[in-house]
């Protein structure tokens, strides 16, 4: 059984890899198994009904080969180092699992030895939990770039998700801060599994399915200076072209000295607002373009959404009695849910804002830009729209979300609606 020392050097080395997140798995368990991934999600995640979700995030190794500026775990850096094998992994796994402690597992490693070599004992594990323990549990891996495609394709096979991550959003970084990495590289192995996961959907396979929960990867925010519009481009050709599940943001953290790194840390504001854009991305149909502003960058005072409205205040008020949905959407304060519920709502009476307050929608940030049956409670200049909304922006932000918190906030903080 591995020893509490590596245990700590393992795990700790792991908390630098955000992108984990809840399944979305089908897996369901088999006779005389253990686990199930298709009950509540898994990670240190929340579901939408508010459940707290966990799983073991682990290290194989973090003795790694390359030496990537930014990286805590890079051959050059003074930390201590240790390994676990394939079969203290499964034990571990197994033991937490039948304590309670976890539903689950995300598993990744530095490079040791060499990418083929660190794939085959991560594909090993995996296959060694599913087949010898009878673990049905969620999975989550870490894939390795410059690996073997047959390892990676066998592994897809028995992991819920995978992860390649790309780190850093431009070639040029790369070139400075991870010299042996390259951006076609690091997608090369996405595209193929895109290509595996349309072909299984295509041909409606359920069993044997590769990465029934799909991919996800991870951006580094401000140890390279690309703008938020570059960053986000990158995503949206990555939801566009590849099908990924999510791409995580991690707000860079010095904890690594170097000459051609910054000193500072980019702070979480930033990957706040990227994380607000990219849910606009992905379900309000909004395009990268729309969202940043002066410098390519994003509005650090509000939420883009808001920013984007202040600058198109020409197409507003809309009237919430006719508006098409896809304006409803652009409105700051009426969410996807909200409104459908308008939508479906207005065929049956007009509706007022004592109407819209029983379907949730954010009335004090919304009445800025709508009216209800020709009434408007908004500002009346850009200006005093602004600084409402900054005001609003800043009163939000003070109060940690609770059990007691209101539920304009609650519901904010679990959908990501804004």
């Amino acid at each position: 059984m591995i020893d509490a020392d590596r245990l700590k050097i393992l795990t700790e080395s792991a908390k630098y890899d955000v992108s984990c997140s809840s399944s979305g798995s089908k897996r369901v368990n088999a006779k005389g198994g253990l686990g199930n991934a298709s009950v509540g999600g898994i990670c240190h995640s929340f579901t939408p009904d508010g459940r707290c979700i966990s799983l073991l995030k682990i290290l194989m190794s973090n003795d790694c080969i390359y030496d990537c500026e930014y990286c805590p775990n890079r051959r050059s850096a003074d930390v201590p180092r240790a390994a676990i094998t394939p079969d203290e992994i499964c034990q571990l796994v197994i033991s937490f699992y039948k304590r309670n402690y976890i539903e689950g597992l995300f598993l990744s490693s530095a490079v040791c030895g060499s990418p083929n070599a660190t794939m085959e004992a991560l594909t090993e594990t995996i296959v060694r939990l599913r087949k010898v323990y009878n673990f049905n549990g969620y999975i989550h891996l870490k894939g390795i770039p410059y690996a073997d495609d047959a390892l990676i394709m066998r592994a897809a096979k028995y992991a819920d998700r995978m992860s390649f991550n790309i780190e850093l959003p431009s070639e040029k970084s790369l070139k400075l801060l991870a010299p042996q990495k390259t951006k076609e590289g690091l997608l090369l192995p996405m595209k193929k599994l895109s290509a595996a996961t349309e072909y299984d959907r295509q041909n409606k396979i359920k069993s044997g399915r590769v990465i029934p929960a799909g991919q996800t990867t991870q951006l580094i925010v401000g140890a390279s200076p690309e703008s938020d519009g570059q960053i986000l481009r990158l995503t949206q050709a990555l939801y566009r072209n590849l099908g990924l599940k999510r791409v995580y943001y991690s707000s860079y953290i010095p904890v690594v000295a170097s000459p051609k790194l910054p000193t500072e840390g980019a702070g979480l504001l930033r990957e706040h607002r990227l994380y607000q854009a990219d849910w606009l991305l992905r379900f309000y149909g909004f395009d990268v373009d729309e969202l940043c502003g002066e410098g390519d960058n994003l509005d650090a005072d509000c939420d883009p959404k808001c920013a984007w409205a202040m600058r198109n205040m020409h197409l507003f008020p809309v009237e919430v009695n006719t508006a098409p949905a896809e304006m409803l959407l652009r409105v700051p304060g009426i969410g996807a849910r909200g409104a459908y519920r308008i939508i479906k709502a207005r065929k049956y009476t007009r509706l007022d804002f004592d109407n819209l307050l029983k379907m949730r929608i954010i009335i004090r940030r919304a009445k800025h830009f709508i009216t209800c049956n020709g009434k408007f409670y908004g500002a009346q200049s850009q200006g005093a729209v602004r600084a409402a909304l900054m005001l609003e922006s800043h009163a939000d932000d003070a109060e940690q979300l609770s059990m007691f918190s209101s539920p304009d906030i609650a519901a904010s903080a679990i959908t990501g609606e804004i």
